[in-house]
């Protein structure tokens, strides 16, 4: 049997951090992540823990990162597809806290919504969120593997490299940075962890270069309900009032989880088991994304979620396929965190005796939604949420104009990746 699935979707986040002073060392950190339809056995996999003692307040870390930093990208890219991925951003800058100290620490607590928790704390609950993350669903991969690739002639802080190992899982391993052969051996480790999506990412390593830290998440899901092949049907997809383009729209009609307001078609497609689904939010023909996306916030957000309800109901939505980049710095600096770039100011003296700061934030993404997917042994149908019965009409969703939509995990609320899609052309 054939199931439909993400077929590929990954992401890049780089953080090249500089000497605020001194020698030009510089820190390098990138986090990739890879939702793809192949397997990948070779990616690291940590051991499962209880998930019922994850703090409710990191867990909503990410997605408050991830919608401030969608809403402040939308501003500026309105007319652009926008994907990001909150839950690598948020891990990213959760190995970067452990380095960080004094006002730098501060700041960045104050931006991430940290503020009263113990560096202890954070890191049991980043722990135990990947940890839950990596355990969601037997039938869908979901893997998370860190590493840091360390020059051995630079004195890192032993707490900042045994948080990160012990924490993060990260592999940690000392290397002369001026061999030729280095780059060769960071992107091998590159290319198995993210089952070979990412075939290189270091591209040069300079002579002052410190440190490189590596996250990858591997992510494959197929759709709990597979689409028709033969119903996808080319339709015009409205850019705007005045202009559409012809795209294949994928149908399907079913019992959903939807919710609809004043300004909002949405519906869940739940993958496999149901512990992950990716949400779809169609403003309504006298609205547009750009209202939607002022709405956007932790608290609206958490208060939809519980406004969902199984309904009969028809969709259609568009195939799409779309690449993403964005430079986060000025972003993250307008969310309260200017201080990391200054290198002045900055401190990450838990890190590093050398005086270093973050020089630049880039994030990249990929994704392919379609109706396509690979075979797999069955399907299991669980935890179908009880829900009050009313009397409803079935519901017709078609999404033949720009939208919003996110990947969710059902039990802890994490948000994995959203986006805007404005055209999925």
């Amino acid at each position: 049997m054939k199931h439909n699935t993400i077929l590929g979707a990954l992401g890049i986040t780089l953080l090249v951090m500089l000497a605020g002073s001194g020698p030009h060392n510089k820190i390098i950190f990138f986090q990739s992540i890879s939702n793809a339809s192949e397997s990948n056995d070779a990616v690291l996999k940590i051991a499962k823990l209880p998930v019922d003692n994850i703090d409710d307040r990191l867990k909503k870390v990410n997605n408050q990162l991830g919608f401030k930093l969608f809403a402040h990208l939308f501003n500026s890219q309105q007319q652009k597809n926008i994907f990001i991925s909150p839950t690598s951003i948020a891990i990213a800058l959760g190995m970067t806290y452990n380095g960080a100290s004094g006002t730098t620490q501060q700041a960045m607590a104050q931006a991430l919504g940290l503020e009263g928790l113990s560096l202890k704390e954070i890191n049991l609950g980043y722990q135990k969120l990947q940890t839950n993350l990596q355990q969601a669903d037997s039938d869908i991969q979901l893997s998370i593997a860190n590493s840091l690739w360390a020059n051995r002639e630079i004195p890192f802080k032993h707490q900042f490299l045994k948080n990160n190992r012990e924490v993060y899982h990260a592999q940690v391993t000392n290397l002369n940075l001026n061999n030729s052969q280095s780059k060769n051996i960071i992107n091998s480790w590159v290319r198995e962890a993210t089952n070979q999506q990412i075939r290189q990412i270091v591209d040069s390593i300079n002579s002052d270069d410190i440190l490189f830290l590596i996250n990858a998440v591997y992510f494959k899901g197929n759709w709990h309900q597979q689409f028709d092949n033969n119903l996808t049907q080319e339709k015009p997809f409205y850019l705007s009032a005045d202009f559409s383009k012809p795209h294949p729209l994928m149908s399907q009609s079913g019992e959903y989880s939807y919710y609809e307001n004043e300004q909002f078609q949405a519906v869940s497609l739940p993958y496999e088991q149901k512990r992950l689904s990716m949400y779809i939010f169609l403003p309504k023909p006298d609205n547009d994304l750009a209202a939607l996306s002022q709405q956007l916030t932790t608290e609206n957000w958490e208060e939809w979620m519980k406004q969902f309800r199984l309904q009969e109901g028809s969709l259609q939505i568009p195939r799409f396929k779309l690449e993403y980049g964005v430079d986060l710095d000025r972003a993250l600096a307008a969310l309260g965190m200017g201080i990391i770039f200054d290198g002045d100011r900055a401190s990450f003296e838990a890190m590093t005796s050398k005086p270093v700061a973050i020089d630049q934030i880039k994030h990249k993404t990929f994704v392919e939604v379609n109706e396509e997917g690979t075979e797999a042994a069955g399907v299991t149908s669980v935890g179908v949420r009880v829900t009050s019965i009313m009397e409803t009409k079935p519901f017709e969703m078609i999404v033949d104009r720009p939208f919003f939509c996110a990947i969710r995990d059902e039990q802890t609320g994490t948000i994995l990746f959203m986006g805007a899609i404005v055209d999925p052309t």
